[in-house]
């Protein structure tokens, strides 16, 4: 019994003080999953390229001016016609799949689908954000836990509500504790796979104590050359080169040296591969732009390729609009638990039971 009231305890504070946070997170995400449907652009809905002479001429052209190179792109997929352009800071730019610009930004605050994914992921703090980010996902997997083992109390009372039948403090911690458990395995799977992409050795608890180092491993890319980027390079060539390697892929994402890495990163999606922006890498050198590796994510170990699968799970990018509105009602359950939780714990305090005056002795009364 005093083990359970602990537990209560540091279930209601921890709620209290991070609910309204995995709210935010919850309703960001649920925004999120449908990000494809709702930017609406000309030329968003073309349908997607994958003619390899057409993608090379775009890079080529794209990646031309030195002056003007972007520093990645992330290329059009079958939902969202347009290529994505990342330049120094928050600039960007969106173009068609010939490369012709459609809008430009120079900050992440013009494109809103920009700043929701830096909240969702970063909290617009970059890396220290996103251990933050992580910290709270172990919180909420705490929640869901021990509400689960609060609510075997009280299982005879279920009575399952999206919405308190009062907004009192008592209906609100009925409905919470109701629609928390029906929601638990959706809680689970949102939080646990968003945790293991901050902290990677979680994935030990799903695919094996040795998963950690072997993914790390596996994703590490090759030694650092510290080649300079060349000002002309055959881009076009790239393209070529990893289309014979894998002549069933998309291209998914073309990204400049980090660092002194002196490696150009060109990403494929295998269609067997769940990951949006798949696993399958070629590295070249940023001097010669001759191939220095090539990676086949469908070769990689199980472990690796399990988790691999994590981040589409999270992100509701494979199962179509089913899994979509499934990951939405996640999101949307989370947001509804945390702010009521904030509000309910802070706000609505328990009414002081006020004495009948018939009960007040004569004596006291004088």
């Amino acid at each position: 019994m005093a083990l359970l009231k602990t537990l209560d305890l540091l279930h209601r504070w921890t709620g209290g003080i991070i609910g309204l946070l995995l709210a935010l997170l919850g309703l960001s995400g649920a925004l999120l999953v449908h990000r494809d449907a709702w930017v609406s652009l000309p030329h968003s809905s073309d349908s997607q390229v994958t003619d390899t002479a057409h993608i090379a001429a775009a890079v080529d052209r794209i990646m031309a001016d030195p002056g003007t190179r972007p520093t990645g792109i992330i290329f059009a997929n079958e939902n969202f016609g347009l290529h994505r352009l990342s330049y120094k800071g928050d600039a960007g730019a969106y173009v068609d799949q010939a490369g012709n610009v459609v809008t430009r930004w120079q900050s992440q605050w013009e494109r809103p689908e920009l700043w929701i994914f830096d909240f969702h992921h970063h909290l617009f703090a970059g890396d220290s954000g996103e251990v933050v980010i992580g910290v709270v996902g172990l919180c909420g997997l705490f929640f869901v836990i021990s509400g689960a083992i609060l609510w075997w109390r009280t299982r005879r009372t279920f009575a399952f509500r999206l919405w308190p039948k009062r907004m009192t403090r008592s209906a609100i911690g009925r409905q919470h504790r109701d629609l928390g458990i029906v929601m638990a395995p959706l809680l689970l799977l949102s939080l646990y796979t968003g945790v293991t992409m901050v902290f990677r050795p979680t994935a030990a608890l799903v695919l094996g104590p040795s998963a950690p180092a072997l993914i790390d491993r596996s994703l590490k890319a090759p030694r650092p050359t510290g080649a300079r980027l060349a000002d002309k390079l055959d881009w076009g060539a790239m393209i070529r080169i990893a289309r014979e390697h894998f002549p069933d892929a998309e291209f998914r994402g073309l990204s400049m040296p980090r660092k002194d890495s002196g490696l150009i990163t060109l990403r494929m999606k295998q269609p067997a591969e769940w990951l949006p922006n798949g696993r399958s890498t070629f590295y070249f050198a940023a001097d010669t732009g001759k191939l220095v590796d090539a990676r086949d994510a469908l070769a990689m170990p199980a472990q690796v390729r399990g988790y691999n699968m994590l981040y589409p799970l999270h992100a509701a990018k494979v199962g179509g609009l089913a899994y979509r509105l499934i990951m939405t009602l996640s999101g949307l359950a989370l947001t509804v638990l945390g702010s009521l939780t904030v509000w309910a714990f802070w706000f609505k305090r328990r009414a002081t039971p006020v004495m009948p005056s018939s009960s007040i002795s004569p004596a006291a009364s004088m």
